[in-house]
């Protein structure tokens, strides 16, 4: 991650997330495939992984690839995993030796085996770091993330560990998978669409949230820093008033 020349902004936040859309959109304006838009996407993805940290931003959370999108075609969807094998693990030695750790959300485990194997040895190669944290979304969707954690209240509820009443929005919180990390503070959408597509549906609560028509390939550093100014600009209140 070699240094962006951008400097901290006051006030920004600890942990951005972003959905990145318009790989396909941004293919297709150049009459390319769309495997050729995945491949700029991850380009974008190196940019503002080294873009993040210099920002001050202590955890980056990007939606890589949601529990709908094996409704996209075969073809496709084995392109995103073939990129996912050979170019996004491909960046762990850099990631590594900058202090960041990797971490992941969703049902990963439920990927084909090697990539789950490769997965599991980026994290325990990085799990020591400490300077930044990249936690990836695969195979993930907030509304399954909500199911499997009030499945596991519900199992403690039915043995008699706790009482339905002692059920607390803390207890929700300790069972989802960002359970180990720091609110959301700031949730960015490339491409124009104004949605969380079932991203983050309980994080984002009083998460600030910042929509660009910028499609992914093209979001670089400073699109990155626009996203920081605007989000230290904002009061947040949380209903407080």
């Amino acid at each position: 991650m070699p240094t962006s020349g951008l400097p901290p902004i006051p006030g920004g936040p600890r942990h951005v997330a972003i959905i990145m859309d318009g790989n396909g959109r941004w293919a297709s304006s150049r009459m390319l495939p769309r495997v050729a838009g995945h491949k700029a996407g991850v380009d974008a993805v190196r940019r503002i992984v080294r873009a993040a940290p210099k920002l001050g931003i202590e955890t980056l959370t990007l939606y890589a690839f949601s529990s709908e999108n094996w409704r996209r075609p075969a073809d496709e969807v084995s392109d995103l995993m073939s990129l996912l094998r050979h170019h996004l693990l491909a960046e762990l030695e850099e990631l590594d030796s900058n202090g960041a750790r990797l971490s992941l959300i969703g049902d990963w485990r439920g990927l084909k085996p090697d990539v789950v194997e490769r997965l599991e040895n980026a994290m325990e190669s990085t799990r020591h770091n400490e300077r930044f944290r990249l936690v990836v979304a695969l195979n993930y969707g907030g509304q399954d993330e909500l199911v499997r954690t009030v499945q596991g209240i519900a199992q403690k509820v039915a043995s008699g560990a706790i009482s339905p009443a002692a059920i607390t929005p803390q207890m929700i919180e300790a069972g989802l998978d960002t359970a180990d990390l720091p609110p959301v503070d700031l949730i960015i959408r490339s491409s124009g669409e104004q949605r969380l597509s079932n991203f983050l549906l309980w994080q984002a609560a009083y998460a600030e949230l910042w929509f660009t028509p910028t499609l992914w390939p093209d979001f670089d550093e400073n699109s990155l820093r626009e996203a920081v100014e605007a989000y230290a600009q904002r009061e947040r209140r949380f209903g407080g008033r």
